[in-house]
């Protein structure tokens, strides 16, 4: 048994070295190479403790306190993914919404990431169905951005055909939270019908913090484009949602 129990945690630690390292080489999805680093650290020390504990009670304690967190772990990623991808869909309501806040995301010299183009290309379908809605366009410049994110969706949006006086921008904020928070006290949307737009992976969350701001939570999806990012955005929801979850914020 235990020696099964060895050759799992062993096996755990390869694969997790696997995809860290795939992860390392793709710029897109460095998120991964940290998760699955941490997560080998864990199962290799698991597969230490384990290997020790005969000769060490202290190890033995270890091992078992080790089973326990990696339940809780596995747990955990299971009912929080189903959260995910349980908010996978667009509402009908943000059709028919006064403002919509396009969620910013990174962007590549002066080119919106594949990402963040699903979400704009999405605002640009929305503003065809909803022609009255008003678009606030969110995102602070992050590191190695040459501009504010909401800098160039404007204009990107503008290239689309949208109407100037139909986008509005907040470029100060750096992340979910504050996407929302801000866009918020700048337009003082409380007593409007309000929607976000983001990719459907994100969507979850960013209802539930639409909501906690007092705003309407309705969503419009955005597709995520290659099946790598995806995979990638998925673990990366799961640590937000979990830390927001842990500070009673979700």
């Amino acid at each position: 048994m235990k020696s099964k129990e060895i050759k799992f945690w062993l096996a755990l630690c390869v694969v997790s070295v696997a995809f860290g390292v795939f992860c390392f080489l793709s710029p897109a999805s460095r998120f991964g190479s940290i998760f699955f680093g941490l997560l080998f650290i864990g199962c290799f020390g698991e597969f230490l403790m384990i290997k020790l504990s005969d000769k060490h009670k202290f190890c033995k304690f270890v091992a078992i306190l080790g089973r326990i967190l990696f339940s809780l772990f596995l747990i955990s990623f299971v009912v929080i993914q189903g959260f995910i991808i349980s908010g996978e869909y667009t509402d009908k309501e943000a059709y028919s919404a006064d403002y919509v806040l396009v969620l910013g995301a990174k962007i590549n010299d002066d080119r919106p990431s594949a990402a963040l183009k699903s979400r704009l290309d999405k605002a640009v379908e929305l503003s065809k169905k909803n022609e009255k809605a008003v678009f606030i366009v969110c995102g602070g410049q992050g590191n190695g951005e040459i501009m504010p994110e909401a800098e160039l969706m404007e204009r990107y949006l503008l290239g689309q055909g949208i109407d100037k006086s139909r986008i509005l921008k907040e470029d100060k904020s750096k992340n979910t939270i504050q996407n929302i928070k801000y866009a918020k006290q700048l337009y003082n949307l409380e007593n409007y019908k309000t929607a976000v737009i983001t990719n459907e992976f994100h969507l979850a969350r960013a209802r539930k913090l639409m909501e906690r701001e007092g705003l309407n939570g309705y969503g419009v999806s955005a597709p995520t484009p290659y099946l790598g990012v995806k995979i990638i955005s998925h673990l990366r929801e799961y640590c937000s949602t979990l830390g927001l979850i842990l500070t009673g914020r979700y």
